[in-house]
């Protein structure tokens, strides 16, 4: 087994520096005439830059000292986002390349394409021009030109008369290109395609980042329960999930979560899992917003995978002292329906995985049944039990399009709400970011679920 993760491991890295070369190529290597300063600086950022990626990754799960975390995170992380669409814009500009190439190269023809015409400085002292046509070279015109001897018509001139006040005659456009004009071309090509899929990117990045930083836009979703009663229509939840407090995202970005959610004025707020990627000693202070949180009923919380890269149980604890109370595998009665959670499946790696059973095991099934778990495959064990809605998150919508795909085929549902059999699941794209601060295709949301009762 550990051979087969060193072999995926070595492999894994050798695709990723097969892309960086491929990348550095397009953008430094044929965009530089030759060796000097902007080769030099590209190279470095290309080294540079992988290196602070795997390190932001590194220490984060290697639990490294807080600044430092802090330090690798917003470079590396960009980066990350960063590689990933120089990369697809390079792919791109490479179906481009060819039309590029095609546009200068006949520019370049039709500019030469005309009879060159090339007028001599005038006559020298000592010679006087026969007229004014015979004072000039054309070429293909057939007219005779003397020599700067005096020499008779159709003789063609020579170098030295060329320099001796008349310029050679310049060819159109069969003259076949030199070794300089064709380097010059290719370069110019290179830097069109190269400039442009670098802007593509950095825009692309820059805005999917502030996209982020800004915070999550609201949602509104209705969602008809068969069970539920006449007084509970309209009940509304207020479903945030993977708000991934971290050394990128800090106290700052919970205050606008919180702040959002409160602005909704929601009966009751779910924290469905992927609250923080850090430990409560380094992250406390930027989760502190979270006691703001105001619902009529309350908040409620479920971990998610990465509460267990982070401490779960600490973290269960720092949530019930803000005012959140956590569902470990546990259920509560609310007037109208019942509220369950369970524990994310990554868990059971400490021993604390989903128990469905201890859940909804005993419950009233005439009851309807809301279950918050954090990731969508979960809904089977729903379904089995009964559940009327799941709430989950967990995929963040694909995050960085095209992850959406991956995203999409590795859960039963990437984002919104679909039905399974008598249970409906609605999965949220998610309040922050992992890893980069970045959402391209998949912009974060709050969703305030709405349910509805049938007898109203």
């Amino acid at each position: 087994m550990v051979i087969v993760f060193v072999l995926v491991g070595v492999a894994a890295l050798a695709v990723l520096g097969g892309l960086h070369w491929y990348a550095w190529r397009r953008l430094v290597r044929d965009t530089t005439a030759g060796p000097g300063v902007v080769r030099r600086v590209g190279t470095v950022v290309f080294v540079a830059g992988p290196l602070l990626m795997f390190g932001a990754v590194a220490s984060e799960r290697g639990g490294a000292p807080f600044w430092v975390q802090r330090v690798l995170a917003w470079p590396g992380f960009l980066w990350m986002a960063l590689a990933i669409y120089l990369v697809l814009a390079l792919v791109v500009g490479e179906l481009v390349r060819p039309v590029v190439r095609r546009v200068v190269e006949r520019r370049a023809v039709s500019g030469g394409s005309a009879p060159a015409v090339v007028v001599g400085a005038g006559p020298r002292r000592g010679i006087r021009p026969r007229s004014g046509a015979e004072s000039v070279g054309i070429q293909g015109a057939g007219v005779d030109a003397p020599s700067a001897a005096g020499g008779h018509p159709g003789t063609a001139p020579s170098v030295e008369s060329a320099g001796a006040g008349r310029l050679p005659l310049v060819e159109g456009s069969a003259r076949p290109l030199s070794s300089t004009e064709g380097s010059s071309r290719r370069l110019f090509v290179s830097r069109v395609v190269g400039g442009a899929a670098a802007a593509a990117a950095v825009g692309t990045v820059g805005y999917g980042t502030y996209g982020v930083l800004r915070g999550p836009r609201v949602k509104r979703v209705t969602v008809p329960l068969a069970k539920l009663p006449r007084s509970a229509h309209g009940y509304r939840i207020a479903v945030v999930s993977d708000i991934h407090l971290g050394p990128v995202l800090g106290r700052g970005f919970a205050q606008k979560v919180v702040d959002t959610i409160n602005s909704t004025q929601p009966d009751l707020i779910a924290v469905v899992g992927d609250l923080v990627d850090g430990s409560v000693k380094d992250l406390g202070p930027a989760a502190a917003p979270l006691a703001r949180l105001r619902a009529r009923h309350g908040a409620f919380f479920v971990t998610g995978n990465h509460e267990y890269f982070s401490g779960a149980a600490q973290w269960v604890r720092e949530v019930r002292e803000l005012g959140i109370q956590p569902l470990e595998n546990a259920r509560t009665e609310l007037a109208g329906f019942d509220l369950a959670g369970v524990n994310d499946v990554q868990g059971e790696s400490e021993g604390q995985g989903p128990d469905f059973g201890k859940a909804l095991g005993d419950r009233d099934a005439s009851r309807a049944c809301v279950l918050l778990a954090h990731q969508p495959v979960q809904i089977h064990e729903a379904v089995r039990y009964g559940v009327d809605l799941q709430l989950s998150g967990h995929t963040h919508g694909g995050q960085l399009w095209p992850g959406n795909f991956i995203a999409e085929a590795a859960n039963p549902t990437l984002a919104g709400l679909e039905r399974y059999g008598d249970t409906q699941l609605y999965v949220s794209r998610g309040a922050g970011a992992w890893g980069p601060p970045t959402r391209v295709g998949a912009p974060s949301d709050i969703t305030v679920v709405e349910l509805a009762s049938r007898e109203a």
